[in-house]
């Protein structure tokens, strides 16, 4: 080991190599791991989550933002989401999440979730509240417009029966079985353009 003497100071300050670093970490670790330090009971500790609540359930689920698909553990009183953490049994992410899955309990328990639909007319800055039936028929008006306007039946003589005016953005929500039939139906309007993020 370096030692140097800062005589302005009038003070030792020890100052060591990288390889004397290496050599300390590395005989405290085998001296913790000799000694029979255990982090069991610390991992066992943060897995059960000692909730104060009566009639608390725990559900195992899959985050649904992105295509990764970690295993979560939710704790839920009747419909309110107390608690949210990661699976450690899940074989993708053994029990860690990224900063959106962990705050989760966001998605449904946010004061600030918008819950109904919100249609802003063209021209307008205000947002106004619609019922679902009104959206939905809106939405369908638009598609059939945008698609009659732009379906192309023949190209060079050859039948391809398509629009590129529209394109489809799936979610890592969607099921294997509500992905099919998404698709099924982006391609009976003649899509060109599908994507989707994929699920496990």
């Amino acid at each position: 080991m370096k030692y140097n003497k800062y005589k302005s100071e009038g003070v030792d300050i020890m100052k060591y190599s990288r390889r004397d670093f290496l050599k300390i970490s590395g005989m405290t670790l085998a001296s913790l791991t000799f000694l029979g330090f255990n982090l069991e009971p610390i991992y066992a500790y943060t897995d059960v989550v000692e909730l104060r609540i009566k009639n608390v359930d725990v559900v195992p689920s899959i985050c649904p933002y992105c295509a990764v698909g970690c295993g979560l553990i939710i704790h839920k009183s009747g419909s309110r989401v107390i608690n949210v953490e990661g699976d450690r049994d899940h074989p993708i992410n053994r029990g860690s999440l990224c900063s959106k899955g962990a705050g989760l309990k966001d998605l449904s328990e946010n004061p600030r979730r918008v819950v109904k639909p919100l249609y802003r007319a063209p021209g307008s800055t205000n947002w106004e509240e619609k019922d679902w039936e009104w959206m939905l028929d809106r939405i369908a008006k638009r598609i059939k417009e945008t698609r009659d306007k732009n379906f192309v039946e023949k190209e060079n003589g050859i039948t391809v029966n398509r629009t590129e005016a529209i394109a489809s953005l799936g979610g890592a929500a969607l099921d294997n079985e509500e992905c099919y039939a998404q698709v099924k139906l982006m391609r009976v309007l003649g899509l060109v353009y599908i994507e989707h993020q994929a699920r496990i």
